[in-house]
């Protein structure tokens, strides 16, 4: 099973066990992720938002790091204008300890809001809804005459 997650504007796809360092969070313990998909060990996609509400990821912070420095020099010719400065990106290791798959939901629930109950309030509803295209619209306005000067 694996799952995509987001943290830092950033996705990564990962399974249990993974280590994987995302950007900095403030957070001591465990932090859990909502999932954008998850994937189960049959090959099954979740990837709908009502599905993934009930998805966790649970991951356990393992320490902090920083990146590469990055330098930064700016310059204009012939002005005596520099700069320099630089900047060392914030990284959280994590590991990957739980993927919780969505739950079930109901199939009663889905099929009800699905299919209507009455059907002669489907036909109606189909009746109003050809009358409503059939009705004439309102004429478009024309464009306000230029004035000559």
């Amino acid at each position: 099973m694996y799952a995509i997650i987001r943290s830092g504007g950033k996705q990564a796809k990962v399974h249990e066990g993974d280590v994987i360092d995302v950007e900095r969070l403030h957070v001591d313990g465990e932090v859990t992720f909502t999932p954008l998909l998850v994937v189960d060990d049959k090959g099954k996609v979740f990837s709908g938002r009502d599905q993934l509400k009930t998805a966790k990821v649970t991951a356990k912070v393992v320490g902090e790091s920083a990146g590469d420095k990055v330098d930064m020099f700016k310059y204009k010719a012939k002005t005596g204008y520099r700069r320099r400065g630089g900047h060392r990106q914030k990284y959280t290791t994590i590991e990957v300890t739980k993927i919780e798959a969505p739950k079930k939901a109901s199939t009663k629930a889905a099929s009800a809001e699905a299919a209507p109950a009455d059907p002669e309030a489907m036909e109606s509803a189909a009746a109003q809804a050809v009358v409503e295209a059939a009705a004439p619209k309102a004429p478009a306005r024309k464009p306000a005459a230029k004035k000559e000067s």
